[in-house]
């Protein structure tokens, strides 16, 4: 694994240590015990998900409601029915953080449904660690019904879109006054950055954290890691070809203010690029080429979409972007699909002219 995933993990897990101190004493054990199974990102969201749900218990519960977090048991989790747990899913709708210390900075808070399946499943882990070990008597959350997310519409850029955006980023001409200062500097830099990201359909998070020495020229492919920790090569064309080396060409003569670090994408400050970076710098090329929303996911479901109108393989279209079930794959490219469907109709002839 790289430093940047190594630095990135120890983060992670410092802040993991943080936050459980906010949390109920018996889940240390609960964290331990999936530690095997889960990734540090993954009992991290736990964790913050968590501290909603036994801050509700502490305000909102019947029975637990003033009792200190920190002086919670195990068997406390006897007295949550099922219906409270419903009943913190409709808290989640909207709900006021309460700032104990200063009022007046309460912080008000919504969640939609796939917030709530989130805070759900961390609450379903939870339940079903320490029922399987028998340290309580039911799992109440087996029966509460996951909250059902409705389908929205995919933003990508058409070929139209996608020509006038890279375009924006070479030249600059959407740009204000301000941003063309910094534009000569970057351009490179943005247009390898965009080309990679419209051209293999990696996350933004894989992107940042490629290093020089991850790119193979002789096969045209990129050592990426992807969000489970395993290492994968993505392949790509001559025109992310020759977007790289013409950054590389710059990249390779500027300093890095991190020692020992490859990073291939650099900031200003010489420090390896910032995911919220590149969503802004997504953001600030976008704007002047289209109206809709885009951001860096957006162009990867824009590489999706190009790839199966291409192939027709919906099964290369999800180990491409590194989907775990092609369901969910199938769920992003259904519209396309029902149009190869009815453009299928229309071959078929049943009384020749």
């Amino acid at each position: 694994m790289s430093t940047y995933h190594e630095n990135l993990k120890n983060k992670e897990t410092i802040r993991l240590r943080e936050i459980q101190k906010e949390l109920p004493p018996f889940l240390v054990e609960f964290f331990r015990g999936i530690a095997q199974t889960t990734s540090t990102k993954t009992r991290l969201g736990y964790a913050y998900d968590l501290r909603i749900f036994f801050r509700y218990l502490y305000e909102e519960h019947r029975a637990l409601g003033g009792i200190e977090i920190k002086d919670l048991t195990v068997e406390h989790l006897n007295e949550v029915t099922s219906d409270d747990i419903d009943s913190f899913m409709e808290y989640l709708t909207y709900y006021i953080r309460q700032n104990y210390e200063n009022p007046e900075n309460n912080t008000e808070l919504h969640n939609d449904e796939k917030g709530k399946s989130r805070k759900l499943a961390a609450i379903r882990s939870m339940f079903k660690y320490f029922y399987r070990k028998k340290k309580i008597l039911a799992n109440p959350a087996t029966i509460v019904e996951t909250p059902k997310i409705h389908d929205k519409q995919i933003i990508r850029l058409d070929v139209n879109e996608m020509a006038d955006f890279l375009d924006a980023v070479e030249s600059g001409e959407k740009l204000s006054d301000h941003q063309k200062a910094f534009h000569e500097r970057t351009k490179k830099r943005d247009l390898a950055l965009i080309t990679l990201l419209l051209g293999t359909g990696m996350r933004v998070s894989e992107c940042v954290g490629i290093n020089i020495k991850d790119i193979d020229f002789k096969n045209n492919r990129i050592k990426i890691i992807r969000k489970g920790g395993n290492e994968v090569f993505l392949y790509f064309g001559d025109e992310v070809e020759e977007a790289l080396q013409n950054y590389l060409e710059n990249r390779r003569q500027a300093f890095t203010k991190e020692e020992g670090d490859d990073a291939l994408f650099l900031s200003s400050q010489g420090k390896r690029i910032t995911v919220r970076a590149v969503q802004n710098l997504v953001k600030k090329y976008a704007s002047g080429v289209t109206i809709k929303n885009i951001s860096p996911h957006k162009l990867r479901s824009t590489f999706g979409t190009n790839l199966y109108q291409e192939t027709g393989d919906i099964y290369l279209v999800a180990d491409t972007l590194g989907h775990a079930d092609v369901n969910t794959t199938k769920k992003h490219y259904a519209e396309i699909e029902d149009q190869r469907r009815r453009k299928a109709a229309s071959y078929i002839k049943l009384r020749k002219d």
